[in-house]
């Protein structure tokens, strides 16, 4: 939602060009992991809401295939953008691709080389499926073309996670989450954890204690995701000492406000590499790959590895990380998607797609 919502506002304010339909598929369906980031963020209501729900891979997969085609024989697009690497880019990409419909791939060419995530599966198939592959990092399109994506599809646009945080940075700065908590802003530390490595196992209960040991000496606020949470509830842990604060997941502006006041955050996400390296603050991340490696080479982004005795380290890392130079990769300036805008003008146009970047930058 924070990757497909800018690109909404900028196709909506060109509307005489423009018509477009917003499709929410429902994957995400709590509250606070859904309605409450349309609603912060302004997109509106959806066009048309699927209401997908849970499920294994494969269930979730196919009730956005069949409850997607109707829609896009209803609406007849002339082309259909996907956003990410979730189970609904992947089937949003297949039903399209059977109507013989073009798709766009946001954020597309990231690869992790680890094919035990279903996110790198996704990503895959979205990106051989896709005639517009629009992407953030210089990595991403050495991995296309390593596969046999024609160049003249792939354009360096940069990232629209990064718009959605320009766009909101005055209400997260004013928000004071830090304050609303009772943290002492610059000194906690931010963790996410839910990806089915680390929580669908005895690793959770691992990381769980090393969280309450270093909590004695940097506090931990840990919004908890609902798959995490129900991890938690299934294997009992019920960690609540003073300094470890387990919250209910939190919307958008909340939780950047709680990443921008922090010492550092802890994760295994994906975004929160990114907008941690916007931020210019420090990122551990708990896996042993990352598709975003530009975090980690240019940005403040550390890999831990999927190991949870290492989130001990993470006090003495954040001296380490004090030291390292970062910077915010190119094109990461909130225009990004004004450029993918362009591009789709040009492509629905009929006229030749040039390659954007450097021209638009």
């Amino acid at each position: 939602m924070m990757k497909i919502a800018p690109i909404a506002a900028a196709l909506g304010r060109r509307g005489e060009e423009f018509e477009h339909v917003l499709v929410h598929t429902g994957q995400h369906y709590d509250r606070e992991m859904s309605e409450i980031f349309l609603e912060e963020l302004g997109v509106g209501e959806p066009d048309y809401s699927l209401g997908v729900g849970s499920g294994s891979h494969a269930q979730q997969t196919a009730a956005v295939m069949e409850r997607l085609e109707p829609v896009l024989l209803e609406a007849e697009p002339d082309i259909v953008l996907v956003p990410g690497d979730v189970n609904s880019t992947m089937a949003a990409s297949l039903t399209a691709a059977k109507l013989l419909v073009p798709i766009a791939h946001v954020e597309a060419g990231l690869r992790s080389f680890d094919r035990t995530m279903p996110e790198e599966i996704n990503r895959i198939v979205a990106d051989q499926l896709s005639q517009l592959l629009f992407i953030h990092s210089p990595e991403a399109r050495d991995n296309l073309l390593a596969e046999g994506c024609p160049a003249t599809g792939i354009h360096d646009v940069g990232n629209t996670m990064i718009d959605s945080l320009v766009a909101m940075r005055e209400r997260i700065d004013t928000y004071g989450a830090p304050e609303k908590h009772g943290l002492p802003r610059g000194e906690y530390l931010v963790v996410t954890l839910h990806r089915p490595a680390l929580v669908d196992g005895p690793l959770l209960a691992e990381a769980m204690a090393n969280l309450a040991a270093i909590s004695e000496v940097l506090p931990v606020v840990f919004p908890v995701h609902p798959r995490t949470r129900a991890a938690l509830d299934a294997l009992a842990i019920d960690f609540h000492p003073e300094r470890l604060s387990l919250l209910e997941p939190v919307g958008y502006v909340e939780f950047l406000s709680l990443v921008a006041g922090s010492a550092a955050a802890l994760t295994d996400s994906g975004g929160i590499q990114e907008e941690t390296t916007y931020l210019g603050l420090p990122c551990f991340t708990l896996r042993a790959n990352t598709e975003r490696p530009i975090t980690v080479s240019m940005g403040t982004n550390t890999l831990l590895g999927l190991d949870p005795k290492r989130i001990a380290e993470v006090p003495d890392l954040l001296t380490a990380a004090s030291e390292k130079e970062a910077s915010v990769p190119p094109l990461w300036d909130g225009k990004a998607s004004e450029r993918i805008v362009d591009v789709l003008a040009r492509s629905l146009g009929r006229e030749p797609v040039e390659q954007v970047g450097e021209t638009l930058s």
